[in-house]
């Protein structure tokens, strides 16, 4: 580790030098704590005994060696405060912690598993010119093999049982809710103690491993939700570390988030150094695709509040460390979780921008869904709310997620959130997902969402499997796989996803408020999407075509009879007449067509 670089924040391998480095002759053992008056080792090594450390380099790091130290032993570092106070902490660079409530960092060989997925890693890309589908998942939650809150599947057994689910029903990616460790399950990972450390619920780092080796071996990415932001106010781990706020901001407020956790102090190149070197920590020994960054909003300003002002330290954070993975890993990608206006935000760092390769539109995500509240009776007078997002779609490259947030804390299931009967919703939300998947831009949808699960979702149940038994579940799961494989495979939906000759209007009738007809173009042809979201009768849609073109062929819709619509699906190709198409639209129904040239 370069100390010069530590300081002034462009160190990406602090962990190679703090932390606990095993060796062939016990371990060696350093933190980084400058105001500490002392500090001490315990540990299993020496019945937790106090071992003392001596300061070395610039007298800001304390070190000792343990003959006794193996892989597996439970440590902590004890630190002196110059107030006199005395608190044990695990190890900000520890590799593994024990399970809560306990709190000891954990001996671990991070270099200790052989990876076998070297075609993968060959050929992986950032995807921005191919198919990018993402399901989103809490490790713990997906299944469970028993009834109890803490009953979890370790991360072979779930490698065993999602891969297959993941190959079948056409997902490119699995995008896991953080796995850093943290001391409550409630905060789904969100409130971190160990920033290098796997969660210890599901298994051991080299389980984790395996199932990241296991999905590539199976054709899938893994993509690793991290929070760069803030941390857990537990007083063993990051919190007042050496009797002052060396982690966080020393004032109250900008210290304390809007979740009640510490904000990184991120002008700190200590800090930093701290969190790119966990950034590219994952990807360099986890093999990750991607990382998801939490709440980029709150970096780019103050508390997350344009009337404050921007973060300029949050903002230089941000592109310096994006800088440095993509120089590192150029062929993995990096997705900001940013509500705010803010541009550049996936521009490259050379022009001045933050180096995302993804932002995720959450103005879609937001207006699409207060579109679809609506009664299907009143949405003609609010078509702005979904023409809007197709006016700028190619500002930013951008992700559409519909994730965990929108199924939690009151706001109901994705189904619930539809109005109308039962089958009304399902008819609903079909349409909604193939307007989903025909809109320029990557796709994530959370686990649950493709069940069409009645109940929002909760960390301490698994998934309503059951559903499925019910025949309109089973059919909205079926419509979900194909139109998951309708996606992969047709390029002009994600071709040029990011180029503006990659989406135009089609025309339509002016009178026609409901009906939403659009092209999605690529190298190999164009689609077009025909949604109707309102209700009343079949309404016939004329829709011009290209010159030269020879007709349509329906290739998805979400009113087939076999989806849980009312629409036979032998009707399939449809031939120009005059240089147009026209066909009949049932309510709330979207459908795919591939166009045919002469």
């Amino acid at each position: 580790m370069d100390l010069y670089g530590f300081y002034t924040g462009s160190c990406f391998d602090a962990y190679t030098f703090l932390g606990a480095r095993l060796t062939g002759e016990g371990a060696v053992f350093r933190t980084f704590a400058p105001a500490a008056r002392k500090v001490s080792l315990i540990g299993a090594f020496r019945n937790w005994e106090e071992i003392p450390m001596e300061r070395e380099w610039d007298g800001n790091f304390w070190s000792c060696t343990v003959p006794e130290a193996r892989a597996g032993m439970g440590y902590k570092f004890r630190i002196y405060q110059g107030d006199g106070k005395v608190l044990d902490h695990c190890d900000p660079y520890g590799y593994w912690m024990e399970l809560r409530p306990h709190t000891a960092s954990i001996l671990w060989d991070v270099d200790g598993y052989e990876f076998h997925d070297e075609d993968w890693m060959a050929h992986r890309r950032a995807g921005l010119d191919r198919p990018v589908n993402l399901y989103e998942l809490h490790a713990g939650a997906w299944q469970k093999p028993g009834p109890g809150p803490a009953d979890w599947y370790d991360y072979e057994d779930l490698a065993r049982r999602l891969i297959p689910y993941l190959q079948e029903n056409g997902y490119t990616h699995v995008e896991l809710m953080p796995l850093s460790e943290h001391p409550s399950d409630s905060s789904w990972g969100y409130q971190n103690t160990g920033f290098f450390s796997p969660t210890s619920r599901y298994g051991t780092p080299d389980q984790l491993k395996a199932f990241v080796d296991w999905c590539h071996q199976g054709g899938i990415g893994v993509v690793l939700d991290f929070v760069p932001v803030h941390f857990a106010v537990d007083d063993y781990a990051l919190w007042n570390y050496d009797g002052t706020a060396l982690y966080e901001y020393p004032h109250r407020d900008v210290g304390v988030s809007e979740w009640g956790s510490c904000n990184f102090m991120h002008s700190r190149g200590e800090v930093r150094s701290f969190l790119q070197s966990a950034a590219h920590f994952w990807l360099e020994k986890y093999h990750f695709d991607g990382l998801r960054m939490d709440a980029v909003r709150n970096l780019i300003y103050w508390q997350g509040d344009p009337a404050r002002g921007e973060n300029a330290g949050g903002i230089s954070f941000l592109r310096e460390m994006n800088r440095g993975l993509r120089e590192r890993h150029p062929d993995v990608f990096l997705a900001a979780e940013d509500s705010s206006a803010h541009g550049g935000v996936t521009a490259p760092p050379e022009m001045g921008g933050m180096g995302f390769h993804y932002k995720w539109d959450m103005g879609w995500m937001n207006d699409t869904l207060a579109y679809f509240a609506l009664p299907p009776e009143e949405r003609g007078k609010h078509r702005g709310k979904l023409t809007f997002s197709m006016h700028y779609f190619s500002d930013e490259r951008y992700l559409l997620p519909l994730s965990h947030d929108e199924v939690v804390h009151g706001k109901g299931s994705m189904l619930q959130k539809m109005p109308g009967t039962e089958g009304e919703k399902l008819d609903q939300l079909r349409a909604l997902y193939l307007y989903m998947y025909t809109h320029p831009g990557k796709k994530l949808d959370f686990m649950g969402n493709d069940l069409a699960q009645p109940h929002e979702w909760g960390e301490d149940r698994a998934l309503e499997w059951a559903i499925l038994e019910d025949p309109h579940h089973g059919a909205y799961h079926r419509f979900r796989r194909d139109l998951n494989l309708v996606y992969r495979s047709w390029e002009p939906l994600w071709g040029w996803d990011y180029r503006p000759e990659g989406f135009s209007w089609a025309e339509t009738d002016p009178d026609r408020e409901d009906v939403f007809a659009f092209w999605r173009k690529g190298e190999t042809g164009a689609m077009l999407a025909l949604c109707r979201f309102s209700a009343g009768e079949e309404v016939p849609c004329t829709i011009p075509l290209p010159e030269g073109s020879a007709g349509l062929e329906l290739v998805i819709a979400s009113d087939w009879d076999f989806y849980g619509g009312a629409t036979p699906s032998e009707e399939r190709v449809f031939p120009a007449k005059d240089g147009a198409v026209t066909v009949t639209l049932p309510p709330c129904a979207a459908r795919c067509y591939r166009l045919l040239k002469e």
